[in-house]
């Protein structure tokens, strides 16, 4: 639970990715599979490779590729869109009673940390797939086992046939929603596949700004044809290219279309902006979507990657508030785990959780008080999941999702904040935890 998942090679010595190599060394007979930290990175062995039936000879998927040593042999990491295709493929060897167990033991997980509701955003899809498990939400709800509201973001494709489906059969479904879309337009900073509008600062070849993962033509289309038919989108966007891209979509679907009647469109992590695309976030009502516990994820990663100046405009969470942004925030999991006060105490200090470096905050005029921190927390994310009406304080007609506290967040020093203990966690006025 205080773990972080995955591997993260800039954290090594020297920083490099890894190979298949150690992995067929310590599992040379069955297939072994890990997942990046930063979720968008897998690290194959050579029997995953091959029950994968990936070949040297393999096409990756657009937005992905396939890690190739000097000789053109794989190394067994694949990016981005070839690693999301690859890993619902993974997942199929848990077998489906595993998955659901897990769905369950990690609900369990978030009552403990007083979390009643999340977003579940799909990733890049396999033809066919994509990875909302609502075959499990369904399974777990007919048991009684169903410990959370979630709301289903599937990817947005040119068929919307797939949130239209949800939206029907979850119409009068008080626990399970699909709001709207989910897309990728770029990837991490660390990766050098986040799209800048300049190159990076530690280029690794001539012109390196990374990428976007979906053309932005391409981008434009389905966004704007989600808009025609009412639908919001949420967007993956890290580095300021990809973000000036995607707020110029939103802009044109509002000027076609209107904003969306229900729903907000929203920005997800929108690391480093330019700063002129702050106030354009709040002229669009879009919503900055950010998880406060990747400010610290990388220590001196920013400054390494996009230099001094550009780190200076990343994760601006007071800017917001003094420019009138709508926030929420969130922790991605399972790229920061589901800590509850870890997200408060990060965006109120912007320290650690962990190491509580550095000391008096990373860009420390960009922290925020603590009532801030929990309404961006609780009705922002509320507005992100397109249920404000009904979640996301407490409010005469709202649903009964309440936490109790053995301590109030908005009082006490924020360096006691990660003692606080959750002492019960109501979903719809029943009781689902109690220490």
């Amino acid at each position: 639970m205080g773990c972080d998942a995955g591997w993260r090679d800039y954290r090594w010595d020297p920083p490099e990715h890894p190979t298949k190599a150690s992995l067929d060394a310590a599992f040379p007979d069955r297939p072994c599979v890990m997942y990046s930290g930063d979720g968008h990175s897998l690290w194959l062995n050579s029997r995953a490779l091959e029950a994968l039936g990936v070949t040297r000879d393999s096409e990756p998927p657009a937005g992905g590729g396939y890690d190739k040593d000097a000789s053109g042999e794989l190394t067994g990491i694949a990016h981005e869109a070839a690693a999301m295709q690859l890993l619902p493929r993974c997942l199929e060897w848990l077998g489906e009673d595993r998955i659901a167990s897990a769905y369950a033991d990690q609900m369990r997980r978030m009552a403990e940390q007083g979390i009643t509701s999340i977003c579940d955003m799909s990733l890049m899809p396999m033809p066919g797939c994509d990875f909302i498990r609502d075959d499990v939400y369904d399974k777990l709800q007919a048991a009684g086992k169903l410990g959370i509201r979630a709301h289903l973001f599937p990817t947005l494709l040119d068929d919307q046939s797939r949130l239209e489906e949800l939206q029907t059969r979850y119409a009068n479904n008080a626990l399970l929603s699909a709001p709207g879309f989910k897309q990728f337009f770029d990837g991490v900073s660390s990766e050098h596949t986040a799209y800048l509008t300049e190159p990076y600062t530690n280029p690794r070849f001539p012109g390196d700004q990374g990428r976007l993962t979906v053309p932005a033509e391409r981008m434009r289309k389905l966004v704007l044809a989600a808009a025609e038919r009412g639908h919001t989108v949420r967007i993956h966007v890290i580095g300021d290219g990809a973000i000036h891209a995607a707020l110029d979509i939103f802009e044109e679907a509002a000027e076609l279309y209107g904003l969306p009647q229900h729903g907000h469109n929203t920005l997800e992590h929108l690391e480093n902006l330019l700063p002129q695309d702050i106030d354009r976030l709040r002229k669009l009502n879009v919503v900055a979507s950010s998880q406060p516990c990747h400010i610290t994820l990388d220590p001196g990663g920013p400054e390494r990657d996009l230099g001094l100046e550009r780190s200076r405009i990343m994760w601006p969470f007071a800017t917001y508030k003094q420019r009138g942004i709508r926030q929420a925030f969130g922790t991605d999991s399972p790229i920061t785990p589901v800590t509850s006060m870890n997200v408060l105490y990060t965006a109120i200090t912007r320290q650690d959780p962990k190491s509580h470096w550095p000391e008096g905050g990373w860009l420390p005029s960009e922290r925020i008080d603590a009532a801030t921190a929990l309404r961006n927390y609780t009705l922002g994310s509320a507005y992100a999941a397109g249920d404000e009406q009904n979640l996301g304080s407490l409010e005469p007609g709202k649903y009964a999702d309440l936490v109790v506290l053995d301590q109030n967040p908005l009082t006490i020093d924020p360096q006691e904040l990660q003692a606080t203990k959750v002492q019960a966690t109501y979903l719809a006025g029943n009781l689902i935890y109690e220490r």
